[in-house]
Protein backbone atom coordinates (compact mmCIF):
# COMPACT_ATOMS: atom_id res chain seq x y z
CA UNK A 1 0.00 0.00 0.00
CA UNK A 2 1.26 3.35 -1.21
CA UNK A 3 0.56 6.91 0.26
CA UNK A 4 1.20 9.90 -1.40
CA UNK A 5 0.67 13.68 0.13
CA UNK A 6 -0.07 16.21 -2.05
CA UNK A 7 -1.17 20.05 -1.93
CA UNK A 8 -3.79 21.31 -4.29
CA UNK A 9 -6.32 23.44 -5.07
CA UNK A 10 -8.15 23.70 -1.97
CA UNK A 11 -5.29 22.78 0.21
CA UNK A 12 -3.53 19.76 1.37
CA UNK A 13 -4.77 16.03 0.70
CA UNK A 14 -3.79 12.72 1.09
CA UNK A 15 -3.89 10.22 -1.66
CA UNK A 16 -3.79 6.30 -2.16
CA UNK A 17 -1.33 4.73 -5.63
CA UNK A 18 -3.86 2.58 -7.44
CA UNK A 19 -1.54 2.40 -10.91
CA UNK A 20 -1.72 6.05 -12.60
CA UNK A 21 -4.40 7.27 -10.74
CA UNK A 22 -4.71 8.61 -7.45
CA UNK A 23 -7.29 8.14 -4.97
CA UNK A 24 -8.18 10.49 -2.36
CA UNK A 25 -8.65 9.88 1.04
CA UNK A 26 -12.19 11.53 2.22
CA UNK A 27 -11.40 13.30 5.87
CA UNK A 28 -7.72 12.68 6.67
CA UNK A 29 -5.09 15.15 5.25
CA UNK A 30 -1.78 13.36 6.04
CA UNK A 31 0.12 10.54 6.73
CA UNK A 32 0.46 12.12 10.02
CA UNK A 33 -3.11 12.63 10.66
CA UNK A 34 -3.96 9.17 9.24
CA UNK A 35 -1.44 7.65 11.45
CA UNK A 36 -2.82 9.25 14.65
CA UNK A 37 -5.91 8.00 13.81
CA UNK A 38 -5.55 4.44 13.85
CA UNK A 39 -3.71 4.80 17.18
CA UNK A 40 -6.97 6.87 18.94
CA UNK A 41 -8.61 3.82 17.35
CA UNK A 42 -6.58 1.01 18.15
CA UNK A 43 -6.92 -0.25 14.39
CA UNK A 44 -4.28 -0.90 11.81
CA UNK A 45 -3.38 1.03 9.18
CA UNK A 46 -4.71 -0.74 6.42
CA UNK A 47 -8.15 -0.76 8.31
CA UNK A 48 -8.21 3.09 8.46
CA UNK A 49 -7.23 3.64 5.21
CA UNK A 50 -9.75 1.35 3.97
CA UNK A 51 -12.59 3.31 5.79
CA UNK A 52 -11.43 6.66 4.97
CA UNK A 53 -11.46 6.51 1.19
CA UNK A 54 -13.33 8.01 -1.15
CA UNK A 55 -14.10 7.85 -4.87
CA UNK A 56 -12.45 11.06 -5.92
CA UNK A 57 -9.70 10.03 -8.56
CA UNK A 58 -6.51 12.11 -10.04
CA UNK A 59 -4.31 11.41 -12.87
CA UNK A 60 -1.23 10.56 -11.37
CA UNK A 61 1.12 11.14 -14.51
CA UNK A 62 0.05 14.71 -14.92
CA UNK A 63 1.03 15.96 -11.57
CA UNK A 64 4.47 13.65 -11.43
CA UNK A 65 5.32 15.67 -14.51
CA UNK A 66 4.32 19.41 -13.25
CA UNK A 67 1.52 19.81 -15.70
CA UNK A 68 -1.12 19.92 -13.16
CA UNK A 69 -2.14 22.54 -10.51
CA UNK A 70 -1.56 19.33 -7.75
CA UNK A 71 1.75 19.32 -6.49
CA UNK A 72 3.89 16.56 -4.66
CA UNK A 73 4.69 16.85 -1.37
CA UNK A 74 7.38 14.85 0.92
CA UNK A 75 6.09 11.81 2.11
CA UNK A 76 5.78 12.14 4.93
CA UNK A 77 5.83 15.80 7.52
CA UNK A 78 4.73 16.99 10.75
CA UNK A 79 2.09 19.34 9.16
CA UNK A 80 1.54 21.20 12.22
CA UNK A 81 4.99 21.66 13.86
CA UNK A 82 7.57 20.79 11.56
CA UNK A 83 10.11 21.73 14.08
CA UNK A 84 8.76 18.42 16.06
CA UNK A 85 10.16 16.08 12.79
CA UNK A 86 13.89 14.84 13.58
CA UNK A 87 15.53 13.84 10.30
CA UNK A 88 18.69 11.54 11.37
CA UNK A 89 20.42 8.69 9.69
CA UNK A 90 22.51 5.47 9.96
CA UNK A 91 25.44 5.46 8.01
CA UNK A 92 28.55 2.95 6.87
CA UNK A 93 25.82 0.23 6.68
CA UNK A 94 26.65 -0.80 3.24
CA UNK A 95 29.81 -2.02 1.88
CA UNK A 96 30.59 0.43 -1.37
CA UNK A 97 29.90 3.36 1.55
CA UNK A 98 32.60 2.19 3.47
CA UNK A 99 34.76 1.72 0.66
CA UNK A 100 34.13 5.47 -0.26
CA UNK A 101 34.60 6.86 2.67
CA UNK A 102 38.03 4.82 3.46
CA UNK A 103 38.82 6.19 0.06
CA UNK A 104 38.20 9.75 1.09
CA UNK A 105 40.45 9.70 4.30
CA UNK A 106 43.35 7.10 3.43
CA UNK A 107 46.13 7.51 1.22
CA UNK A 108 45.98 4.20 0.12
CA UNK A 109 48.82 3.26 1.93
CA UNK A 110 47.68 3.33 5.45
CA UNK A 111 45.86 1.16 7.51
CA UNK A 112 41.98 0.62 8.16
CA UNK A 113 40.03 4.44 8.80
CA UNK A 114 38.00 4.66 11.95
CA UNK A 115 34.94 4.12 9.02
CA UNK A 116 35.93 1.19 8.01
CA UNK A 117 36.35 -0.32 11.45
CA UNK A 118 33.23 0.90 12.29
CA UNK A 119 31.40 -0.76 9.07
CA UNK A 120 33.74 -4.19 10.15
CA UNK A 121 31.96 -3.96 14.00
CA UNK A 122 28.70 -3.88 12.15
CA UNK A 123 29.53 -6.94 10.30
CA UNK A 124 30.67 -8.56 13.29
CA UNK A 125 27.45 -7.51 15.69
CA UNK A 126 25.27 -5.27 13.82
CA UNK A 127 22.89 -8.39 13.08
CA UNK A 128 21.78 -9.83 17.09
CA UNK A 129 19.34 -12.31 17.30
CA UNK A 130 15.91 -11.07 18.06
CA UNK A 131 15.21 -9.58 21.87
CA UNK A 132 19.07 -9.01 21.89
CA UNK A 133 21.07 -5.74 21.82
CA UNK A 134 23.58 -5.50 18.84
CA UNK A 135 26.57 -3.59 18.34
CA UNK A 136 25.79 0.99 17.94
CA UNK A 137 25.92 2.00 14.44
CA UNK A 138 27.30 5.06 13.33
CA UNK A 139 24.38 8.09 13.32
CA UNK A 140 23.57 11.39 12.44
CA UNK A 141 21.55 14.02 12.68
CA UNK A 142 20.36 16.13 9.68
CA UNK A 143 17.64 18.57 10.74
CA UNK A 144 14.44 19.14 11.31
CA UNK A 145 11.24 18.82 9.15
CA UNK A 146 12.05 22.23 7.47
CA UNK A 147 14.63 20.28 5.73
CA UNK A 148 12.52 18.04 3.86
CA UNK A 149 12.48 18.73 0.07
CA UNK A 150 9.50 16.85 -2.08
CA UNK A 151 9.99 15.09 -5.56
CA UNK A 152 10.41 18.03 -8.29
CA UNK A 153 11.71 20.25 -5.94
CA UNK A 154 15.26 21.83 -5.88
CA UNK A 155 17.79 20.61 -3.33
CA UNK A 156 20.10 23.75 -2.50
CA UNK A 157 23.89 24.04 -1.86
CA UNK A 158 23.92 26.88 0.30
CA UNK A 159 26.75 29.71 -0.29
CA UNK A 160 28.92 28.61 2.77
CA UNK A 161 29.02 24.98 1.59
CA UNK A 162 31.91 23.50 0.13
CA UNK A 163 29.68 20.69 -2.28
CA UNK A 164 26.29 19.13 -2.63
CA UNK A 165 25.92 15.43 -4.00
CA UNK A 166 23.55 12.83 -3.84
CA UNK A 167 22.50 10.02 -1.60
CA UNK A 168 20.05 7.44 -3.07
CA UNK A 169 18.60 5.81 0.14
CA UNK A 170 15.66 4.18 1.50
CA UNK A 171 14.44 5.74 4.67
CA UNK A 172 12.04 4.60 7.82
CA UNK A 173 9.30 6.81 8.99
CA UNK A 174 8.01 6.42 12.54
CA UNK A 175 5.66 8.21 14.64
CA UNK A 176 5.38 7.75 18.72
CA UNK A 177 2.29 7.35 20.42
CA UNK A 178 1.02 9.34 23.52
CA UNK A 179 2.76 6.65 25.70
CA UNK A 180 6.15 7.32 24.10
CA UNK A 181 5.96 3.84 22.49
CA UNK A 182 7.61 4.31 18.64
CA UNK A 183 5.60 3.13 15.71
CA UNK A 184 6.69 2.42 12.31
CA UNK A 185 4.51 4.19 9.26
CA UNK A 186 6.37 2.64 6.70
CA UNK A 187 9.26 3.56 4.65
CA UNK A 188 10.07 6.05 1.79
CA UNK A 189 12.87 6.43 -1.22
CA UNK A 190 15.14 9.25 -0.03
CA UNK A 191 17.67 11.55 -1.34
CA UNK A 192 20.08 12.05 2.04
CA UNK A 193 21.82 14.80 -0.17
CA UNK A 194 25.57 16.04 1.61
CA UNK A 195 28.22 17.69 0.90
CA UNK A 196 30.85 14.72 0.69
CA UNK A 197 33.92 17.72 -0.28
CA UNK A 198 33.60 19.00 3.11
CA UNK A 199 33.00 15.58 4.40
CA UNK A 200 36.46 14.89 2.32
CA UNK A 201 38.88 17.58 4.12
CA UNK A 202 38.44 15.72 7.46
CA UNK A 203 36.12 13.03 8.77
CA UNK A 204 35.13 14.88 12.04
CA UNK A 205 33.26 17.78 9.43
CA UNK A 206 30.73 14.84 8.98
CA UNK A 207 28.25 16.32 11.37
CA UNK A 208 28.06 19.67 9.49
CA UNK A 209 28.60 18.10 6.01
CA UNK A 210 24.72 16.40 6.94
CA UNK A 211 23.28 19.51 7.83
CA UNK A 212 21.51 19.94 4.26
CA UNK A 213 18.20 19.79 3.00
CA UNK A 214 16.88 16.26 1.65
CA UNK A 215 14.14 14.83 0.02
CA UNK A 216 11.79 11.52 0.81
CA UNK A 217 9.00 10.42 -1.55
CA UNK A 218 7.28 10.39 -3.70
CA UNK A 219 5.43 7.99 -1.99
CA UNK A 220 5.28 6.01 1.32
CA UNK A 221 4.82 2.56 1.21
CA UNK A 222 3.31 1.48 4.39
CA UNK A 223 3.85 -2.31 3.96
CA UNK A 224 7.30 -2.65 2.16
CA UNK A 225 9.65 -5.47 1.79
CA UNK A 226 12.98 -4.69 2.55
CA UNK A 227 15.32 -7.90 2.56
CA UNK A 228 16.74 -7.32 -0.93
CA UNK A 229 15.46 -3.89 -2.63
CA UNK A 230 17.48 -3.36 -6.18
CA UNK A 231 17.63 0.48 -7.47
CA UNK A 232 19.02 3.02 -9.99
CA UNK A 233 20.74 6.35 -9.40
CA UNK A 234 21.10 8.33 -12.17
CA UNK A 235 22.51 12.34 -12.83
CA UNK A 236 20.73 14.50 -15.54
CA UNK A 237 22.73 17.35 -16.90
CA UNK A 238 20.88 19.29 -20.33
CA UNK A 239 18.55 16.10 -20.31
CA UNK A 240 21.51 13.63 -21.21
CA UNK A 241 22.66 10.49 -18.52
CA UNK A 242 25.92 12.28 -17.48
CA UNK A 243 25.91 9.32 -14.86
CA UNK A 244 23.79 6.56 -13.88
CA UNK A 245 24.60 3.52 -11.50
CA UNK A 246 22.90 0.37 -10.00
CA UNK A 247 22.40 0.09 -6.79
CA UNK A 248 20.67 -2.32 -3.97
CA UNK A 249 20.13 -1.79 -0.33
CA UNK A 250 17.77 -3.66 2.27
CA UNK A 251 18.94 -6.24 5.27
CA UNK A 252 20.59 -8.78 2.92
CA UNK A 253 23.16 -6.32 2.15
CA UNK A 254 23.56 -4.38 5.01
CA UNK A 255 25.78 -4.54 8.18
CA UNK A 256 23.19 -3.73 10.33
CA UNK A 257 19.44 -5.11 10.91
CA UNK A 258 16.91 -2.87 11.07
CA UNK A 259 15.52 -4.14 14.42
CA UNK A 260 19.43 -2.94 15.68
CA UNK A 261 19.39 0.75 14.07
CA UNK A 262 15.98 1.30 15.37
CA UNK A 263 16.48 0.50 19.02
CA UNK A 264 19.91 2.37 19.08
CA UNK A 265 17.83 5.25 17.74
CA UNK A 266 15.17 5.19 19.55
CA UNK A 267 16.56 3.71 22.90
CA UNK A 268 17.14 7.58 23.66
CA UNK A 269 13.92 9.15 25.80
CA UNK A 270 14.37 12.36 23.71
CA UNK A 271 13.86 10.66 20.64
CA UNK A 272 10.23 8.82 22.22
CA UNK A 273 8.36 12.09 22.93
CA UNK A 274 4.61 11.83 22.42
CA UNK A 275 3.22 13.17 18.84
CA UNK A 276 7.05 13.90 17.24
CA UNK A 277 7.86 12.49 13.38
CA UNK A 278 11.14 10.61 13.09
CA UNK A 279 12.65 9.88 9.33
CA UNK A 280 15.94 7.71 9.45
CA UNK A 281 17.91 7.49 6.63
CA UNK A 282 19.63 3.75 6.48
CA UNK A 283 22.71 4.21 4.36
CA UNK A 284 23.34 4.32 1.05
CA UNK A 285 25.28 1.78 -1.77
CA UNK A 286 26.33 4.25 -4.59
CA UNK A 287 26.88 8.09 -5.25
CA UNK A 288 28.53 9.84 -8.01
CA UNK A 289 30.93 11.73 -5.67
CA UNK A 290 32.40 8.07 -5.00
CA UNK A 291 33.46 8.02 -8.88
CA UNK A 292 34.46 11.71 -9.04
CA UNK A 293 31.58 13.11 -10.53
CA UNK A 294 30.80 16.78 -9.04
CA UNK A 295 27.53 18.20 -9.64
CA UNK A 296 26.78 21.73 -11.26
CA UNK A 297 23.55 23.34 -11.06
CA UNK A 298 20.83 22.45 -13.13
CA UNK A 299 21.67 18.76 -12.61
CA UNK A 300 18.61 16.54 -12.01
CA UNK A 301 19.08 13.35 -9.49
CA UNK A 302 16.76 10.89 -10.00
CA UNK A 303 16.61 7.88 -7.64
CA UNK A 304 14.61 4.88 -7.90
CA UNK A 305 14.13 1.48 -5.93
CA UNK A 306 11.85 -1.77 -6.85
CA UNK A 307 8.48 -1.50 -4.98
CA UNK A 308 8.63 2.06 -4.21
CA UNK A 309 6.61 3.37 -6.78
CA UNK A 310 7.69 6.20 -9.04
CA UNK A 311 11.33 7.92 -9.08
CA UNK A 312 12.20 10.65 -7.11
CA UNK A 313 13.65 13.67 -8.68
CA UNK A 314 15.05 17.00 -7.40
CA UNK A 315 17.10 20.00 -8.99
CA UNK A 316 20.79 20.90 -7.72
CA UNK A 317 20.99 24.70 -7.25
CA UNK A 318 23.73 26.18 -6.56
CA UNK A 319 24.00 29.42 -4.79
CA UNK A 320 25.85 31.97 -5.62
CA UNK A 321 26.34 34.67 -3.62
CA UNK A 322 29.15 34.39 -1.35
CA UNK A 323 28.02 33.64 1.86
CA UNK A 324 27.55 35.90 4.92
CA UNK A 325 28.38 36.32 8.24
CA UNK A 326 26.30 34.81 10.77
CA UNK A 327 26.31 37.65 12.96
CA UNK A 328 24.62 37.36 16.69
CA UNK A 329 23.44 40.60 18.01
CA UNK A 330 23.32 41.27 21.70
CA UNK A 331 19.70 41.18 23.35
Amino acid sequence: MRLIQLSGPHGRRLGHVEDDRIRLFRSHRSVYALANAALDAGRTLAATVEQDLSADLLEYDAIYDGRSDWRILPAVDHPVEPARCLVSGTGLTHIRSAANRQAMHTAGDEQMTDSMRMYQSGLEGGRPSPGNVGVAPEWFYKGAGTILRAHNESLEVPAFADDGGEEPEIAGVYIIDASGQPFRVGMAAGNEFSDHLLEKKNYLYLAASKLRPCSLGPELDTDPRFDRVAGEVSILRGGECLWAKALQTGEAVMCHSVANIEHHHFKYPAHRRPGDVHIHFFGADAFSFGEGVRLADGDVMQIRFDGFGKALRNTVRISTPPGRLAAVQPL
